[in-house]
């Protein structure tokens, strides 16, 4: 085994940074702010990407949530893919502006306080077990108290006296 074998060798030509839809989406919580910055940082971290700003777009528009995804197209008056890359940064950036001013994240969860029961089909089966426990050892004390109250005598076997009765011998 040499040195040379172990080593990779990769390719001397320049390839240039290729992004595909799917590679960024908005996170569960996150404001369209937020998504938008953090796509902006992306963009700006590979500066040569050579992809063109309507491409671009179309990734950011992709990876957006689907309640997100309508507004745009709402506020852009139809699809978004209808209007020229100016126009749909702008929107956004205007959307994303108005997002961090007036939303708060998961502005649609909706929170109920409050005891909850939680109780499952195996915390059912143990409380029936422990309910049939219960009553099997509550029979059980119940039948040593009257085997206790019925004493028989030790030397004639009869239910009348107790052996304490006669006299020591």
């Amino acid at each position: 085994i040499t040195y040379e074998s172990l080593c990779i060798q990769y390719p001397e030509e320049d390839v240039p940074f290729v992004v595909k839809t799917g590679l960024i989406r908005q996170l569960g919580g996150e404001s369209l702010y937020e998504y938008w910055e953090r796509f902006k940082k992306l963009c700006a971290s590979y500066p040569h990407h050579q992809i063109s700003e309507q491409l671009l777009l179309q990734y950011f528009y992709e990876g957006l949530n689907n309640l997100e995804r309508s507004m745009i197209d709402v506020a852009s008056g139809g699809a978004h893919g209808d209007m020229t890359p100016i126009e749909a940064r702008h929107l956004i950036e205007k959307m994303a502006s108005n997002s961090q001013q007036f939303s708060t994240r998961n502005d649609n969860a909706i929170v109920i306080r409050g005891v909850h029961d939680v109780a499952t089909d195996a915390d059912k089966k143990l409380e029936s077990k422990l309910d049939t426990l219960v009553n099997l050892v509550t029979q059980l004390a119940a039948n040593q108290k009257s085997a206790s109250v019925a004493r028989v005598c030790d030397i004639c076997s009869s239910n009348d006296h107790h052996t304490n009765v006669y006299p020591s011998l």
